[in-house]
């Protein structure tokens, strides 16, 4: 912990006041100096983004030394000219120093969160440009420091040249004893990858992306589809930003608020002969009054980015909701004949603009605000626990990303009062139709997540259950490296999340007849 504090203030030294105010905006292009690039009108209040520049005789010959910890001129072999930048959508990094060999960065902390006892850092996203082909080391200074450092261990970081592909550094190390992350492009094949590249700790997934996938929700089918989904809003966040939902299903058509309307089961018989009637019967033997009568739609709700840094979760809800807009998905059409599925794509909109890991704008870590939410600090919460009492809940999915653990797994109720083993069964059929369904997806390990905390509610998975009737709660966790079992060159990536979230499709649909109360 003394290592860990000095680390932390011999850092904070690195970054004078000078360069918290400029370091996004900071290029150096003029043997022996660094001057500040051209800036645009002041940024809007959702970007937060520095508005005025430093004086310029303040900052015009200086560079930041790390050996030294103080500003001090620049000297023509420590001038750079490529430039270094965070200032745009989920951007997070500050320059440290700048010379033709290294890039240090620090990640920005962010708001202090009252839950967890700490400001949280891990996620960064930074662009380098004018470097390609530089044999350029990229230093995370405070690595050491971040909320995770577990996480590092085994970590590759990603790297983007058209902000479509990413792929992985081979060459990230991670220096326990100097608490620093490097991306070491000099042991890259040609070097930095192009003129223009973004370093990221995962794929990011933007807010123009998140607009796209709403309007395709909304906009790519016919309008008196099945699948073509309703749009509202549940409110707003800190920073003004919608909270979208989108809801699926025949009913959401008729009415958002007629969550429990009744589905009719599909013809059992299609034949000529008493023969093949008393076939399609005995094939409902089994089955619940439900299955084969029909009966009130189950209520299901899917939520993803609580925690904005976790990217993976709207690279799955991406598949999710693309395949229920299948309309030739005999699986979704199944689905959607029988429940309401209500989709938040992104809990944390300010969060994921902001750069952050955990938190949204005022530090609140979302998924420790499910027992209070307070529409002043974590309106995200507020908004969407209104609304779902106001359908009920039969199933929620909870969408994350692990730092550490190289499996996909799934945390469910254990430990929450009023869990029981109807609903133990439930959850344990749902998992094992998930990973029928998607072999990237496990039932067995990491051993040690085996139950919430005793009498915990302060969680989204915690608080449906005590809340909702029977109601299944669960948390799906992905990683940030790779699933172990199934391991590939670039780790765990955007696509696979995508068929991830698509294939929870099939485990929806294999556990309708036993949630809602089974009726």
């Amino acid at each position: 912990a003394s290592q860990r504090h000095a680390r932390h203030m011999r850092l904070a030294r690195l970054i004078p006041v000078v360069s918290r105010a400029s370091a996004t905006h900071t290029t150096a292009c003029v043997p022996g100096r660094l001057r500040p690039s051209p800036r645009g009108s002041p940024a809007s209040r959702l970007a937060r983004v520095p508005s005025r520049a430093p004086p310029p005789g303040r900052f015009a010959e200086m560079t930041i030394a790390a050996t030294a910890g103080v500003p001090r001129r620049a000297t023509a072999s420590e001038s750079v000219s490529y430039h270094f930048s965070s200032a745009f959508d989920s951007g997070n990094g500050e320059l440290v120093s700048a010379t033709p060999d290294t890039l240090t960065v620090a990640m920005r902390a962010e708001p202090f969160t009252e839950a967890d006892g700490r400001a949280h850092i891990q996620w960064f996203h930074f662009r380098v440009v004018g470097a390609e082909g530089r044999a350029l080391r990229v230093v995370v200074a405070n690595a050491g420091d971040a909320s995770y450092p577990e996480g590092w261990h085994g970590y590759e970081a990603c790297v983007s040249t058209d902000r479509k592909t990413w792929r992985r550094v081979r060459s990230t190390t991670y220096d326990e004893q100097k608490g620093e992350l490097v991306i070491d492009f000099g042991a890259e094949p040609g070097g930095v990858p192009g003129d223009c590249v973004h370093i990221a700790y995962f794929a990011p997934y933007s807010n123009e992306a998140h607009l796209d996938l709403i309007a395709h929700a909304t906009g790519s089918v016919a309008k008196d589809s099945k699948h073509r989904a309703l749009h509202v809003v549940l409110g707003e966040t800190n920073d003004g930003r919608p909270l979208d939902c989108l809801i699926f299903g025949d009913s959401s058509r008729e009415s958002e608020n007629d969550a429990r309307a009744a589905f009719v089961p599909e013809p059992r018989f299609a034949g000529a002969s008493e023969k093949d009637a008393a076939a399609a019967r005995a094939l409902f033997d089994d089955a619940s009054p439900w299955e084969r009568d029909g009966g009130a739609k189950r209520v299901l709700w899917v939520i993803a980015r609580q925690h904005p840094g976790e990217t993976m979760a709207s690279w799955w809800m991406e598949g999710f909701v693309n395949r229920l807009l299948d309309e030739e998905d005999p699986v979704s059409k199944k689905l959607l004949r029988r429940a309401v599925v209500h989709v938040v794509p992104n809990m944390n909109p300010d969060g994921s603009a902001r750069g952050h890991l955990r938190t949204n704008a005022l530090g609140a870590n979302l998924n420790r605000e499910w027992a209070n939410p307070r529409v002043d600090y974590s309106p995200e919460v507020f908004h969407v626990r209104n609304a779902m009492d106001d359908t009920g809940v039969d199933l929620m999915l909870d969408v994350h990303g692990d730092e550490a653990e190289p499996y996909c797994f799934i945390v469910g109720g254990e430990g929450t009062p009023g869990w029981d083993d109807e609903r133990a069964s439930t959850q344990r059929r749902f998992k094992e139709a998930y990973a029928r369904a998607c072999p990237d997806f496990q039932t067995v390990f990491p051993l040690e997540y085996g139950s919430a905390p005793v009498g915990n509610v302060v969680t989204a998975k915690t608080q449906v259950v005590v809340r909702y009737p029977n109601a299944i709660g669960m948390t799906l966790e992905m990683p940030f490296k790779d699933n172990a079992q199934l391991a590939q060159k670039d780790g765990w990536t955007a696509r696979r999340s995508s068929l991830l979230g698509a294939a929870a499709i099939d485990a929806m649909l294999d556990v309708l007849p036993l949630i809602g109360g089974g009726e």
